[in-house]
């Protein structure tokens, strides 16, 4: 009889990882790429851009993972290393008028023709809402909402108190509410 192997925790795998164990850290960037792409794509607007930001910080969080001193602390680790890169290639952008709406996720394909044009035009709005945030706003609010982090820990990640974190996040929800006001 055979037992199905019990998923290893986080603090372990990032322990034998720093130890040299690639395959640990394979399992680490499986567990985590996911949500740290999906972060950087809405943050960005941008899938490529994206793509580069969530590669660069998997392998400098490998290049410095014996910099980390509490095995346990690697997903915010990571959390905040993907925000702050992704602040700064916002900050490096030139200014552009035009939203890149093709990197909104495509609708369900069972859905009726005229509902699938509905959420599609939804996903277009919020995408566009989104981009009318300030990088700060869109980051608290994408960590709080999308990846349901907790203000304090959204706090460790943009550098600032729980207080200013939940300013931000209210004064995201209150402009998106706006916009979005069409689609209630």
């Amino acid at each position: 009889m055979t037992t199905a192997a019990t998923p290893l925790d986080d603090a372990t795998l990032v322990s034998r990882a720093r130890d040299g164990d690639v395959r640990a850290y394979e399992q680490l960037v499986l567990r985590y790429q996911g949500p740290m792409f999906r972060l950087a794509v809405k943050m960005l607007a941008h899938r490529g851009d994206a793509e580069d930001v969530v590669q660069e910080v998997f392998l400098n969080a490998w290049r410095k993972l014996a910099q980390l001193t509490d095995d346990a602390a690697f997903v915010g680790w990571l959390y905040r290393a993907t925000t702050n890169r992704c602040l700064n290639a916002i900050r490096a952008r030139k200014p552009q008028a035009d939203v890149d709406l093709d990197t909104a996720e495509s609708p369900r394909v069972d859905l009726q023709p005229e509902r699938a044009a509905q959420v599609s035009e939804q996903l277009a709005a919020l995408n566009a809402a989104l981009a009318q945030l300030t990088p700060e706003q869109r980051a608290c609010w994408l960590l709080r909402e999308v990846h349901g982090r907790s203000y304090d820990e959204i706090g460790e990640v943009v550098g600032a108190n729980a207080t200013a974190v939940r300013g931000r996040i209210a004064r995201a929800r209150a402009q998106l509410a706006e916009v979005m006001k069409p689609w209630r």
